[in-house]
């Protein structure tokens, strides 16, 4: 509807010309003073006309732009949460953020003004040619003939200016990501004076995108040239030759005049058109750049038909579990490999092993932030593949080693995982992760935590992001090294009270203190991305040499 609007209000300043021309031939030169009332109102109403044309256009199409912009917005979000975790380990942040609101913004310019027009101004042209040609055809061919060079002019300026813009687009989103790790870096890099450093790496890209900036500004001041030289050139020519067939009687004064109207009114048309084409190459980036995220291949997806299974049991087994990364070398062992282990309800168990033994990935696969890609996973008999990602999720919770908060109210962050929770199991998972320092905050648990919680040290972090892992009240509980930021005397007290939960929750633990070890009723030790031995914790120390040896490393390490 925009677009018929916008071609109405074109037909219509197509029109004025007409009517200069039948003024010119007629009451001007007959000297009618009736008839110039006439076409000077005509003139009036084809102007408010068209300008009522333009106000239509922008109405209809500004708002549905945005609208379709905010659902691809948020489609594209919803793709980012649905896509596994390797997709994230391979794409830089700063490309996906530049791709979510520059491209975005792009896409939406051009649908609610760039297409519009940019179809809409060919279509002018095209009658206006026909125009053109219907008032003296010798003028029309020489009009046509010299609109030739500009033709051919931008198709070469097409190919051109697609690689640079896809280049600059890239670069300015590995700007952003350099950008987004030095703010979340600033610690660091103040810390070790490497600031001047940051600086330099900085600069040296942004001086590339600027360089990719100026390549495509010379070629949009190529194309502009053009453009503005033809018209120039095209107008002075056929001024020359409507004198000279005005002169032999073959073109009238009105028609002359009504020419020239008609190739004013045709200028910014052809004008627009170098502008619009980088808008719509631009675009067309940016469209690709969208859809390389929107098409990846999510392999972790819910089955067809998703299994059901009641809670309360928590019964976790590994079968010849083995998982290696699509980019692995084809010669390298798997970082899991062949793992077999089960644990019972309600069984803690202790899992240990030297650093790189493939310890924190077994426990990524029990949740599918990856899949195992050999053997099969079981969870109260069932394969976890056979659960949709919900489910599975609600019955086993996680706890990382390194403590992710969000900018929201310490209430929320807690209560990630299970937001209908009651107010009593909030209070407990607190005291069980030993957060009783939430009341001290200036709001209390409605203290809006800054970005990824720094404003907090890193053992608060971690006994909120460990009252988290509680809170979700999950059948399977799954800790990755979970105390490591606590002192002595917090470590004893969030372990006593972590074994009241444990009594009743299946709990697979990653232990990089003996004291942690001394939670578990078993203990498995990880060697080379296999499980070495099962056993207690005196059992494992009196028969297994590698655990001893584990072991005492842990001890020198705490």
């Amino acid at each position: 509807m925009g677009a018929v609007a916008a071609l109405v209000g074109a037909v219509v300043s197509l029109l004025i010309p007409q009517v200069l021309r039948s003024l010119v031939d007629g009451p001007l030169s007959e000297g009618d003073l009736n008839g110039l009332w006439w076409a000077v109102a005509a003139v009036l109403a084809l102007g408010a006309l068209e300008a009522g044309m333009i106000w239509l256009r922008r109405w209809f199409v500004l708002v549905p732009g945005t609208h379709v912009e905010a659902r691809m917005r948020d489609d594209f979000y919803a793709r980012l949460q649905d896509l596994p975790v390797a997709f994230h380990d391979r794409w830089p942040s700063g490309q996906l953020l530049s791709r979510m609101s520059t491209d975005l913004g792009l896409i939406r310019r051009w649908l609610s003004f760039g297409i519009v027009l940019l179809v809409v101004n060919i279509v002018t042209v095209v009658i206006g040619f026909v125009l053109l040609l219907n008032l003296s055809w010798q003028l029309g061919v020489l009009f046509v003939i010299c609109s030739i060079p500009l033709w051919i002019y931008t198709f070469a300026f097409e190919n051109r200016y697609s690689r640079v813009a896809r280049l600059s687009q890239d670069q300015a989103g590995d700007l952003a990501t350099t950008v987004e790790e030095s703010v979340h870096g600033i610690r660091v890099l103040k810390a070790f004076g490497r600031g001047r450093h940051a600086l330099e790496n900085f600069t040296k890209q942004a001086e590339e995108l600027r360089g990719t900036e100026i390549e495509k500004a010379r070629a949009i001041a190529g194309i502009w040239l053009w453009l503005l030289l033809v018209p120039d050139v095209t107008f002075a020519l056929s001024l020359l030759a409507g004198v000279f067939l005005t002169v032999n009687g073959d073109l009238s004064v009105g028609g002359l005049v009504a020419f020239f109207a008609t190739a004013a009114v045709l200028r910014w048309p052809v004008e627009s058109i170098g502008f619009l084409l980088s808008m719509t190459f631009d675009t067309r980036t940016a469209v690709d750049r969208y859809f390389e995220v929107m098409d990846e291949v999510n392999p972790i997806v819910d089955p067809e038909h998703p299994s059901s299974v009641a809670r309360g049991e928590g019964r976790l087994v590994f079968e010849d579990a083995h998982f290696r990364y699509q980019d692995a070398h084809p010669d390298s062992r798997d970082i899991v490999d062949g793992v077999s282990l089960e644990l019972q309800p309600g069984e803690t168990m202790a899992l240990v092993g030297l650093t790189g033994c493939g310890k924190s990935t077994l426990t990524a696969l029990t949740t599918r932030l990856y899949d195992v890609t050999g053997g099969r996973i079981m969870l109260d008999g069932v394969d976890i593949r056979d659960l949709s990602r919900e489910q599975l999720r609600e019955r086993i919770a996680m706890g990382f080693e390194e403590a992710i908060l969000f900018s929201a109210s310490v209430r929320e962050n807690v209560l990630l995982g299970n937001p209908d929770a009651s107010e009593e199991e909030l209070r407990e998972a607190l005291d069980i992760a030993q957060a009783d320092f939430v009341s001290a905050l200036p709001e209390g648990l409605d203290t809006t935590i800054g970005e990824e919680g720094m404003s907090l040290s890193g053992g608060q972090r971690q006994r909120l992001a460990l009252a988290r892992a509680v809170a979700a009240r999950p059948d399977v509980l799954v800790l990755d090294d979970p105390l490591s930021a606590l002192d002595v005397d917090t470590e004893a007290a969030v372990e006593a009270g972590l074994r009241r939960v444990l009594a009743a929750t299946t709990a697979l633990i990653v232990a990089h203190r003996p004291s942690t070890v001394q939670l578990a009723d078993r203990v498995a030790l990880m060697r080379d991305g296999r499980i070495d031995d099962v056993g207690t914790h005196s059992e494992l120390l009196a028969r297994n040499e590698h655990y001893r040896f584990v072991i005492s490393s842990l001890e020198v390490e705490q």
